[in-house]
């Protein structure tokens, strides 16, 4: 099976009811559609609420945009002082070197400006002013690349990349962020491998996963391939509605991403997307879904709940909070809670 990239295409491989081909070719015409082998293959067909389908097949509910939606949902472009960098935080930049992912997420926050019709990688001329915006701000210590997905790109284009990265004395640590292992495992060949490291810089690879059952073995073997390489492996999340909302499809999730070498980084809670309302949860219950797995699951299985706050404000944690102060007047007394729930003077009275 090819990468399916059209509506009618879903319908034909059964994916979705061929009465709904006009709606969802509506859909297709607003945000990208790609549906790789890979991920195909792990779809249940009989089942109308499979959590890989709803993650990467296009539905009807994508055409309900509502008020608080917004196409920059994270405020990417209040901080791009030139194109392909956005510079939030005061240590560290995004390089957006393309437009282009080996699947199209339905939630994705950057669903308005990926995918085809869109600039497919920054023109040599872009990037070199990229560069030069990186190597002339020696207060930037790691650059993440990202898109699109920067996997994508040809073995020659990231090595060259790497090693203008490579050559900037204060750039210590470069991460990069990806599905592709999880979309297109064979893509993660030694080859590539070898252009992601560089030497005098630390290469991190953050792995975008969201369920157990998209850790295949071609994808373990893919993410297997980077770590026996000494490439270090996070994982970032989205809490998705229907997808990995419940205490048991989190426990599953984190523990395969440990058991693959992969620590889990950040849980995301769902950006504020257009047409994305039906996949997000509230707040309320995905600190409730934290404060299930805190002391039930291993500290490496805990990912950090965060919210990327609307404006480009940048992230902050959102988990439970498992302590107050004890007494009204600033003194050191405090109250922890355990995660059995129950409450403990500290220090001991």
């Amino acid at each position: 099976m090819p990468t399916l990239r059209t509506a009618a295409q879903i319908c034909d491989h059964g994916f979705a009811p061929r009465d709904q081909l006009p709606a969802l070719e509506a859909v297709a015409a607003r945000y990208a559609v790609a549906l790789p082998p890979a991920l195909a293959e792990r779809i249940d067909r009989t089942d109308p609420h499979d959590p890989i389908a709803r993650q990467f097949v296009p539905d009807v509910a994508e055409l309900d945009r509502r008020p608080e939606e917004l196409s920059d949902p994270i405020g990417d472009d209040a901080h791009s002082p030139v194109e392909g960098i956005v510079h939030r935080y005061p240590d560290r930049v995004l390089l957006k070197l393309t437009h282009v992912c080996a699947v199209y997420c339905r939630f994705c926050f950057r669903r308005e400006i990926v995918g085809p019709g869109k600039p497919n990688a920054l023109s040599p001329a872009a990037l070199a002013r990229a560069l030069d915006y990186i190597r002339v701000h020696s207060e930037i210590w790691e650059v993440v690349l990202t898109g699109g997905d920067p996997l994508v790109l040809s073995v020659r284009r990231l090595r060259a990349v790497m090693k203008e990265l490579a050559a900037i004395d204060h750039v210590k640590v470069v991460r990069i962020h990806t599905r592709v292992p999880i979309a297109d495992p064979a893509r993660i060949t030694p080859d590539l491998v070898r252009a992601l490291k560089i030497k005098g810089k630390a290469t991190y690879v953050a792995v975008h996963v969201n369920h157990a059952r998209e850790l295949t073995a071609q994808a373990r073997a893919a993410c297997a391939r980077m770590a026996d390489a000494g490439i270090p492996l996070l994982a970032q999340s989205v809490l998705l509605a229907g997808i990995n909302d419940t205490p048991q499809a989190l426990v599953d999730l984190m523990r395969a991403l440990v058991e693959c070498r992969i620590k889990p980084y950040y849980l995301h809670h769902g950006d504020l997307a257009p047409g994305t309302s039906h996949l997000r949860t509230g707040i309320a219950a995905g600190q409730d879904l934290m404060r299930q797995l805190r002391g039930r699951l291993s500290g490496l299985c805990q990912p950090a709940y965060v919210l990327d706050i609307p404006g480009g404000h940048g992230k902050s944690p959102i988990g439970p909070n498992y302590i107050e102060r004890g007494t009204p007047n600033g003194g050191e007394n405090f109250v922890v809670e355990d995660f059995n729930g129950r409450r403990h003077q500290y220090p001991p009275l």
